[in-house]
This record gives C-alpha cells, sequence and structure tokens, in this order.
C-alpha cells in the first residue's frame, strides 16, 4: 500500500510541476507577461486545489478513502492531458482548473490511510517514504516534461504525463484496501466524525501543530517557490534550452531528492526520533543551512557554481516533506488527520502557487520595467524570496516547545 500511494504522490507531483518546466515556452508562445504566466501555470491550478481540498478532505475523514483517491487521480491525469490539447489561453486555463480539482483529493486522504496502517512511532519514517514520491514526480516533471517538450513541444508533454494517470487510477481502486479508521490509536473506540470548525478549533489549542502547518508552510513557499521559477531562470540567465534545464534538474530532483528523503527516512526510523523534539528540531537545523546555498544559487553568475549550489539545496528541499507530514497526524486525533491535512496543502499550496509565483512574476516585470533588469529581473526577484527559509526553520524549531504534550493529548479519548 505504501509503494502504490507513494507512486500516486509522485504523479500527483509530475502533474503539477511539469508546468514550471515548460513556463518558458508557453509565455512565449501565448506571448505573456511573466505575472501572467505565473497566474496561468500556477494560480490557475491553485484556486480550485486550495478551495476543493478542506471539503474533499473533510468527506475523507468520514466516507471511503480508497474510492475518493481513485477519483482524484483520475480526474486531474485526465485534464492533464487536456492541457496538451489545449489551443488557446482560455482552453489551457480550463484544464489547470481541472487538474487543481482533481489533485485536491489525493494527498490527504493517501496520508490518511497510511496514518491507520503504521503506529504513531513510525509514522514520520513511514511518511518521509512516501514524499519519495515527489523526487520522483519532480524528476518526471523535469526531465522527461523538458526532453518530450524540446522535441515534441510543450502540448505532447502534458499528454505523455497525463495519460498513465489512468491506469494508476484503475491500479489503487483494485489494490488499496481501505482501512480501518484508528485502529491504530488507543481512543479509536470514541471516534466521531468531526466538523471543519471544530478541527480548527482543536488545532488552534495545540501550539505544536499551529507552527508544524506555519513551519510546513513557509517552507513549501521558499523552496518550492523558487523551484517554481528555476528551470525558467535556467533558460534566460544561463542560456539554457528548455530540453537542457529539464536534464540538469531532473537529476537533481531523483537522485539528490531521493538521497536527501532516504537520509531522512533513515533518521526518522532510529531511536532518537521517537522523541518528536528531535525531529523538528533537525528539521529547523537543516531547513536554515539549506537557505544558505538557496540564497547564493541565484547570486553567482557561473553555470558551473549554480549547478553545484543546486545539487546542496535541491536534496535539503525533500527534507522535512515526510516528516512535517508525518508529526502533524500525530499531534491531532484520527478522526481528523485527513482534514488538517488539507489545512496543511490549503496554506502551503496559497503560499506555493499563488503567492510565490505571482509575486516573483510580478516582482520580475517591475525590476524589468522599472530598473531595466531585462533578463535578470527575474534573478532578482529569487534572490527576496530565498531568506525564507530562515523564517521556516523558526516555526519548526518553535513547535519542539510542546509537541511532546500536544501529541498525549492528540491520543487521549
Amino acid at each position: 500500500m505504501l509503494g502504490v500511494l507513494t507512486v500516486v504522490y509522485a504523479l500527483n507531483i509530475a502533474d503539477r510541476y511539469s508546468i514550471s518546466t515548460l513556463i518558458e515556452p508557453i509565455r512565449q508562445e501565448l506571448r505573456l507577461s511573466d505575472g501572467g504566466v505565473a497566474f496561468l501555470t500556477g494560480v490557475a491550478l491553485a484556486l480550485f486545489y486550495v478551495t476543493v481540498g478542506i471539503p474533499i478532505a473533510a468527506l475523507a475523514d468520514r466516507g471511503n478513502r480508497r474510492n475518493i483517491l481513485a477519483m482524484a487521480i483520475a480526474m486531474w491525469s485526465g485534464m492533464t492531458a487536456a492541457c496538451g490539447l489545449a489551443q488557446n489561453y482560455w482552453q489551457l486555463l480550463l484544464g489547470r482548473f481541472g487538474v487543481g480539482i482533481g489533485e485536491a483529493g489525493g494527498t490527504a486522504p493517501s496520508t490518511s490511510i497510511l496514518a491507520d496502517k503504521f503506529p504513531a512511532g513510525r509514522r514520520p519514517m513511514a511518511l518521509t517514504i512516501f514524499a519519495l514520491g515527489a523526487c520522483l514526480g519532480a524528476w518526471l516533471g523535469s526531465s522527461v516534461a523538458g526532453e518530450v517538450a524540446e522535441h515534441s513541444g510543450w502540448r505532447a508533454a502534458f499528454l505523455a504525463l497525463g495519460v498513465p494517470g489512468l491506469l494508476i487510477a484503475s491500479l489503487v481502486w483494485l489494490t488499496v484496501l481501505e482501512p480501518r479508521r484508528g485502529q491504530l490509536d488507543s481512543s479509536s473506540a470514541h471516534l466521531r466524525p468531526t466538523t471543519l470548525r471544530e478541527t480548527l478549533r482543536f488545532i488552534v489549542t495545540q501550539r505544536s501543530a499551529v507552527h508544524i502547518l506555519g513551519g510546513g508552510s513557509v517552507a513549501t513557499l521558499w523552496s518550492w517557490g523558487l523551484m517554481w521559477w528555476t528551470p525558467t531562470f535556467l533558460q534566460r540567465s544561463h542560456h539554457m534550452t528548455v530540453g537542457e534545464a529539464g536534464e540538469l534538474l531532473g537529476p537533481m530532483h531523483l537522485v539528490g531528492g531521493t538521497a536527501g528523503t532516504l537520509f531522512a527516512a533513515w533518521l526518522m526510523g532510529r531511536r532518537a526520533a521517537t522523541n518528536p523534539r528531535y525531529v523538528v528540531r533537525l528539521l529547523a537545523g537543516v531547513t536554515a543551512l539549506t537557505t544558505i546555498p538557496s540564497l547564493a544559487v541565484y547570486w553567482v553568475s557561473s553555470e558551473q557554481a549554480a549547478t553545484v549550489l543546486l545539487w546542496i539545496f535541491v536534496p535539503g528541499v525533500y527534507f522535512f516533506i515526510g516528516p512535517v507530514l508525518g508529526l502533524l497526524q500525530n499531534v491531532v486525533p484520527a478522526n481528523m488527520r485527513a482534514t488538517c491535512c488539507a489545512i496543511l496543502l490549503f496554506i502551503a499550496n496559497v503560499a506555493n502557487l499563488v503567492i510565490a509565483p505571482q509575486f516573483i512574476g510580478w516582482l520580475s516585470d517591475w525590476f524589468a520595467g522599472s530598473f531595466g533588469a531585462g533578463q535578470e529581473s527575474l534573478r532578482w526577484a529569487l534572490i527576496l524570496l530565498a531568506p525564507t527559509g530562515f523564517w521556516a526553520a523558526w516555526h519548526l524549531w518553535t513547535s519542539g516547545v510542546t509537541i511532546r504534550e500536544d501529541g498525549t493529548r492528540a491520543r487521549l479519548p
């Protein structure tokens, strides 16, 4: 089950991330500004992803999570393929809307299912393995999408990633069994369906949950916000083609990201990781240290230096994903987990898909128009975003103050 759901997560990331590799050819063909292409590629998906995600997660906390997940995969895969058939701006915009609706039903049901297959002490490790899907998905969205686009155009890249998802939806329907909700928690006998208001009311009383949500969301703003524009940055500032940018970044996601994720999984499997305070302090330290090369990579002018710095930065992007998902599952009751995960995804994806792409796009346009920065306008916009990694590290460190007590409280009847 963990393997199948990891593949599902990979497909989710691939279909979402591939368009960031294709930003420049789409922008040139449709004659858009950086702000305009940011809305089309990021905000258009996020508008429905973040608004539909919480109602779907609330349904997953009450109904059959496997069925919801299978239908969601079919939806986002079909709409990704539809993006490959788009002939103009409005058709592509509608396709992105559909991808967002489908992807809203992906991660929250998956993490809730896994939380009922692994006990509390093993959840950070299991969700870190699940996070390997992000590495595989980003590789597909970089190398595969870039290679296909180089030879057959950007529309073919969407078709190549969307059509196989329909087969994965069938695989989930046939192989994933719905576990009994809360079967590994001592309070499972007292479970009852909860409302969104009750979940939010509980979360705000859990100081660690608030800071984990904050840390995970700001870390996503920082890391994936930068990565969203990195292929375009390489094409403009280092004069690469779309295929060359994808070829450079793809192995960083697949090899470096997998190494970073497996290293996190190994650390989560150690005895010390049963202490949640150790986990969040470790995450905070790694995030703070990784922020330094994330700033330098957009500052240096040498392609070789930028490549080395990206090989340090990109693996660090993956280190926090699985542990944050696992820790969050431990500080809320079993009947609130899918909804709580959706709240994290809501905040994180507003940061990652709305604020970061649009803010960077507007800044880039502003620097180009008001300061004559030209092709280097994107570089200066990315440099301004990079220090937010330190903000994420602060939230993660602060969550450790009460995380033990909050975890105990979440397991009480």
